[in-house]
């Protein structure tokens, strides 16, 4: 994978404490899957890709690895867990049992200002989709939900459903690469017209399809990997 050199810090990051944003850097370059899943990288590696010193950086390892996004392996290096189809199924369960109604709860309170918001991020996703940029639609989709789901008051749930997301994240960038963005699910159409008219089941009932399509795109990618390999990826 080409490293990338590390950007300027934006003006929110200026404002962040600076062990909080390398933390919220690395954590972006696993959720949005720059960093592949089994791929071994060393903690000096990860320090100059995101152009970070060792201490912040091994600080933001332990609070990662803490939440199951990273795995260390010894000799200084750690790596993204490879999704297995076990994990991947109490992912699933997670998701669909919290997302919708964080979607719910957020669809009462909703008001035009945050459907305008939400518009505006869908067309982010839809130029991100038509332009074949990846990163972009992994960005612009994140952003989408938990736009909305941040409106739920519900912080227990939406932290649990960003560490699934922290989980699931790396694996939906592989989909992306053997699909395309053309052919990625989106229900963000059905939610906003749901959101539109009122109706926080519609919502909930659109959110529920949107993430168990992406799921099933998950878990199809999977079985192709394993057919292939010979493996199960059942541990």
């Amino acid at each position: 994978m080409t490293k990338k050199k590390a950007t300027l810090v934006t003006t929110q990051e200026a404002k962040t404490p600076e062990h909080q944003a390398i933390y919220q850097r690395l954590r972006d370059l696993i959720l949005f899957g720059e960093v592949e899943p089994g791929q071994p990288v060393t903690i000096m590696g990860l320090a100059e890709r995101i152009g970070a010193g060792m201490t912040p950086i091994r600080e933001a390892i332990r609070r990662l690895t803490a939440e199951g996004a990273l795995t260390t392996l010894g000799n200084r290096r750690i790596c993204v867990p490879v999704l297995t189809e076990n994990h991947l199924e109490q992912i699933a369960y997670a998701r669909l049992s919290i997302e919708p109604e964080l979607a719910f709860r957020a669809a009462k309170i909703a008001d035009s200002r945050m459907i305008s918001e939400l518009r505006a991020i869908d067309s982010k996703l839809d130029e991100a989709i038509e332009k074949g940029h990846i990163r972009g639609y992994l960005e612009q989709n994140y952003r989408f939900h938990f736009h909305l789901y941040e409106r739920a008051g519900a912080e227990v749930l939406e932290t649990l459903a960003k560490g699934m997301w922290m989980r699931v994240g790396p694996s939906l960038r592989i989909v992306c690469g053997r699909y395309g963005t053309s052919n990625l699910p989106d229900q963000h159409g059905a939610t906003l017209d749901a959101l539109a008219a009122g109706d926080p089941h519609k919502v909930q009932a659109a959110m529920e399809q949107d993430i168990a399509q992406g799921l099933d795109q998950i878990r199809q990618s999977m079985i192709e990997s394993n057919s292939l390999d010979g493996s199960t990826g059942t541990d």
